[in-house]
């Protein structure tokens, strides 16, 4: 699997019904995309749960790094440099990826960590299974799965969740506006 989100600031006055509409109408070629486990149309409107500012962000999970480099390659990346310009892209080793019972998602949660020079990386696979093992057996969750920036060292967390937002120091918070989820079937 390959892991990657890229985000577009919007000017605070940003008419957000805009990015809504967006996200709406171009759900439909993404409910169908081959290799991808799921992409999440994501946004944050400031001043609400934590957002400082406005926000339009896409998250993706996909089943190898070639289907992501499909997209990046297509036309359907040009219309997102032809919408909002070339986004800076992260890109994440998946460390344990797993599906909720929860169906349709209200919200992306998003924590980071930074590994220590002296974390025990070997057990971290273990670690993050467990982790997520726990959120996906609350009823809200949709999916839940731990990615690798191999080159920061850092751990991110991300969790789809169908409950009530619930906004804390920990997580970054997203209004989910369309989960496209083809290949969720793929996550245990």
């Amino acid at each position: 699997m390959f892991a990657m989100q890229y985000f577009h600031r919007l000017p605070s006055d940003y008419d957000m019904q805009v990015i809504r509409d967006r996200a709406r109408q171009r759900a439909s070629i993404w409910d169908v995309a081959e290799g991808l486990v799921f992409k999440a149309f994501v946004s944050q409107q400031r001043g609400q749960n934590g957002a400082l500012g406005n926000l339009y962000a896409s998250v993706y999970l996909w089943l190898n790094p070639t289907a992501a480099a499909s997209f990046l390659t297509s036309d359907k990346f040009v219309g997102v440099i032809d919408s909002f310009g070339r986004p800076a892209i992260e890109t994440w080793l998946p460390l344990d990826a797993r599906r909720g019972p929860a169906i349709t998602a209200a919200w992306l949660y998003r924590e980071e960590m930074l590994l220590s020079a002296g974390a025990d990386v070997t057990a971290l696979g273990i670690q993050e299974s467990a982790h997520n093992r726990h959120h996906t057996a609350q009823p809200e969750t949709v999916a839940a799965w731990s990615v690798l920036d191999p080159k920061e060292w850092r751990l991110v967390r991300f969790r789809l969740s169908a409950g009530p937002v619930k906004t804390s120091s920990d997580a970054t918070v997203y209004q989910v506006l369309h989960l496209a989820a083809p290949g969720l079937e793929h996550l245990s």
